[in-house]
């Protein structure tokens, strides 16, 4: 779940974009009155004005006031179309615009919440957006060992949703490399005062663009994956792509589709593939194939 001070930027800046005029300040308290993802607080003019401020230093918007008739507009909306992050924020936490008016809507509309992790999520953006290092206190999971506490220096390069955890990726310095953290994990953060040069050719995007979930080892190539599934499950993967080059190759109407995709053998895959259980088959490559085939065993020997 995203922090509450950021929720309500999307939430303001959600309000203004949609509208088809300027809105005052008294019917902007009032929509704030009815959203339903309102903390029981009314909207003070002064703490309107620090979210302005806010918006304009996160996604660079500004919220102008008409001072001839008191209102307000968003005088710069065409930013968003540079700003990923903001785009990204606004599409998947903005509350749909009917929903103003039912008021008590959140005890009724259920929305996927992420556990653990947010504590540290506004720090974090805020050393993204000033390109400052992090000092984290950092409990690790290993197997077989006893968890361990470690502190390090990390400059958080991006940030990333997956399987309803969030994960930090960035430079680790005391391991000279990039590191994938989950926040769940942190105990502690601090924001230092050392600053770094986030690499020209970094691209989140491109970095995770060959996996399923997070999990990548610039190791493994990328392999030509192919399955078929049964019965509905087709239907859900032709509305809900496994992976972008997901390419459907083969169909039999009402029995089975075949899909094909060019991406790394991870544990994340696997796990996705186990999760559809009987409705999927893996016909290549016999690497995947075979650890299929490895885990469904270990899985059988349990219920022996």
């Amino acid at each position: 779940m995203i922090s509450k001070t950021y929720y309500k930027y999307i939430w303001l800046l959600d309000l203004l974009l949609n509208s088809d005029e300027p809105l005052s300040f008294d019917i902007i308290s009032s929509e704030w009155d009815l959203n339903p993802a309102a903390d029981e607080t009314t909207l003070a003019l002064r703490t309107f004005h620090e979210y302005r401020k806010g918006i304009k230093e996160m996604f660079g918007v500004e919220i102008e006031c008409d001072r001839k008739k008191n209102e307000y507009y968003v005088k710069n909306p065409e930013v968003l179309d540079e700003n990923r992050l903001a785009k990204w924020l606004l599409r998947k936490y903005s509350i749909p615009k009917d929903f103003a008016t039912f008021n008590g809507m959140k005890d009724r509309v259920l929305l996927e919440e992420i556990p653990l992790g947010q504590t540290f999520l506004d720090n974090i953006l805020d050393a993204m957006q000033r390109n400052v290092e992090l000092q984290i206190d950092y409990q690790r999971y290993e197997r077989g060992q006893e968890e361990h506490m470690q502190t390090f220096h990390f400059q958080p390069y991006a940030l990333k949703v997956y399987n309803r955890r969030w994960y930090l990726l960035g430079y680790q310095k005391e391991k000279e490399a990039l590191r994938l953290i989950s926040l769940d994990r942190i105990h502690d953060l601090k924001k230092l005062s050392t600053h770094f040069e986030l690499p020209s050719d970094f691209d989140a995007r491109k970095y995770f663009a060959d996996v399923v979930g997070v999990y990548v080892d610039k190791d493994k190539q990328v392999s030509k994956v192919k399955i078929r599934a049964y019965g509905v499950q087709a239907e859900y993967l032709r509305s809900t792509p496994l992976h972008k080059s997901q390419a459907e190759v083969r169909s039999k109407h009402g029995e089975f589709a075949e899909f094909t995709y060019r991406l790394c053998i991870t544990p994340e895959l696997i796990s996705q593939l186990l999760a559809m259980g009987e409705n999927v088959e893996v016909l290549e490559p016999k690497e995947l194939k075979d650890e299929m085939k490895k885990r469904i065993n270990n899985m059988f020997n349990f219920y022996k």
